[in-house]
């Protein structure tokens, strides 16, 4: 088991692992519980519509997004103080001390709703499949949240309720009369200081106005009550892709984004939804042809020009919009070739990519399949620089997997702003970190609840980069229970697919069907 205090205990290793990553002065870290939204009590349903299936932090880790299968969007934002220490208590402190990242509930709107394509005789699920931020302005938040079909463009913005709080007339001068009166007779003919050329409805009205009008008429007085949060849909961006989408990118230039599905990439600018440029079309003319998929897109996060997608053959395309505009050919191609008589039935069902992400300075690409975890240098296209055994210990049960559909499940992956650790999920509400620098040992398995430290796992076998052949005997039976390298059983249907790492700071938030954990370290 891992030495929580970052000792020199058991550890798994990651490939190219040589020294401990104490040595290399980045002790293994000590993971705390947060805080929970959504915990749901034992023994309670989760509803469908509730399940997590999207979540984004924004570029500055002050706003947390997330989207579920029933169409919504909720925000939260960060309370705790960053920046109130004062310089001599900060001087008072010889070491930087574990902030506790805490966030609130902000608000939430309906980004979805159910549709039907009347043409293709489908039904459109109002799950969010993505949610990305935009740049901010005016002290708005801006994010782009999308479906299997449509792409909406949200502005949420604070709002002012406004109420009249003094009227325009005086209640002294009015006499007899009341406010809504006064407001009846101001239809009338109007005459300067608040007089009236009607005269004659002076007889009928409950106001006598006195000879020369009202000397204390003024305007009425408009006062803030109240701020609400509003969201609106500033843009909708439909009906341009044939095939699910899988990923949306926003571009550093603020003004542009990619949406990507099986077998097309579109660029789109913000402000134009009836306009789209497709930049990559893997479709062949015949259909029967088709042998791979595009199953992630994602911008480079400094130059505006460089995009990188995923296929379902294992493989990273670099493509510089700058070539041409149709990107049929890649600039770079990043793959690892299967080792001679490894291959199998499951070969390219496991290869296939689930989700790329840049590290925060464009150097490295991590990749998501579904057994490993791989870092990619994109100076060196030889093959990663690293992979991270994830789902090793299932091998074995590959048969029963795909039986239950649990190898088509797409785990997500994140990097540490520093770039130092990378993280993914598994099975069981597990989620994996590891340390990923030269010499780095660092595997560390936590799970999703109030005792992250309660499960590990140990792998103390060395990942390799080559798929071993499987065995022809799988045993049977329990089709959603595992076991994992400790001997513990978990089930298949508890997964955890989705988490994001903060940009700036070691904190990890991980959705767990419908609940929403944060820990930080």
């Amino acid at each position: 088991m891992m030495n929580p205090d970052g000792g020199d205990g058991d550890r798994p290793e990651a490939a190219g692992a040589g020294s401990s990553s104490a040595q290399q002065g980045h002790p293994t870290m000590e993971w705390r519980f947060a805080q929970v939204f959504g915990e749901r009590a034992a023994g309670e349903d989760v509803q469908e519509v509730d399940i997590i299936s999207a979540i984004e932090f924004d570029k500055s880790g002050d706003h947390l997004a997330t989207g579920d299968r029933g169409g919504r969007v909720v925000l939260f934002e960060r309370t705790d103080a960053r920046d109130n220490a004062s310089r001599r208590e900060m001087e008072r402190q010889d070491a930087p001390i574990t902030r506790h990242p805490e966030f609130r509930y902000k608000s939430e709107f309906q980004s979805h709703e159910p549709e039907f394509d009347y043409l293709k005789s489908l039904e459109i699920e109002e799950k969010i499949n993505k949610i990305r931020w935009c740049q901010t302005a005016n002290n708005s938040l801006s994010l782009l949240s999308t479906n299997d079909k449509t792409i909406k463009y949200w502005k949420v913005q604070e709002k002012k309720v406004k109420q009249v709080s003094v009227m325009n007339l005086d209640s002294r001068s009015v006499g007899t009369g009341t406010t809504s009166s006064a407001s009846t007779s101001s239809s009338r003919g109007l005459l300067p200081n608040g007089g009236c050329s009607d005269k004659s409805s002076f007889l009928n009205s409950d106001i006598l106005f006195p000879p020369g009008g009202y000397p204390s008429l003024r305007l009425p007085v408009v006062a803030s009550q109240d701020v609400n949060l509003v969201a609106r849909c500033r843009r909708v961006y439909a009906h341009a892709h044939d095939y699910h989408i899988n990923s949306i990118s926003t571009n550093s230039d603020g003004e542009t984004y990619i949406s990507a599905d099986d077998l097309r990439i579109n660029l789109w600018n913000l402000e134009i939804n009836n306009q789209s440029f497709n930049i990559v079309d893997v479709k062949p003319p015949n259909m029967e042809d088709l042998t791979e998929v595009i199953t992630c897109a994602e911008f480079h996060p400094t130059h505006c020009n460089t995009l990188a997608y995923s296929s379902s053959k294992g493989s990273i395309r670099l493509i510089d919009l700058r070539q041409s505009a149709l990107c049929d050919n890649h600039s770079k191609i990043f793959e690892e070739h299967e080792a001679p008589g490894s291959r199998s039935f499951f070969t390219e069902i496991i290869a296939s990519i689930s989700d790329i992400k840049f590290s925060r300075d464009g150097r490295y690409i991590l990749s998501r399949d579904y057994m490993t975890l791989k870092l990619w240098d994109l100076n060196m296209d030889s093959g990663p620089v690293s992979t991270f055994q994830v789902h090793e210990h299932l091998r074995p049960k590959l048969c029963d997997l795909y039986e239950n559909d649990s190898i088509f499940d797409k785990f997500e992956c994140c990097l540490s702003g520093d770039g130092l650790r990378v993280a993914t999920g598994s099975y069981g509400n597990l989620f994996r970190v590891f340390g990923c620098t030269p010499g780095s040992t660092e595997a560390t398995t936590l799970e999703a609840s109030r005792n992250p430290m309660r499960r590990q796992i140990v792998n103390p076998t060395r990942p390799t980069r080559t798929l071993t052949s499987l065995a022809r005997g799988v045993r049977r039976g329990g089709e959603n229970q595992g076991v994992d390298a400790n001997g513990n059983s978990f089930d298949f249907s508890t997964k955890l697919l989705h988490l994001a790492w903060h940009p700036t700071e070691n904190s990890i938030a991980c959705a767990a069907a419908n609940s929403l954990y944060m820990y930080y370290a």
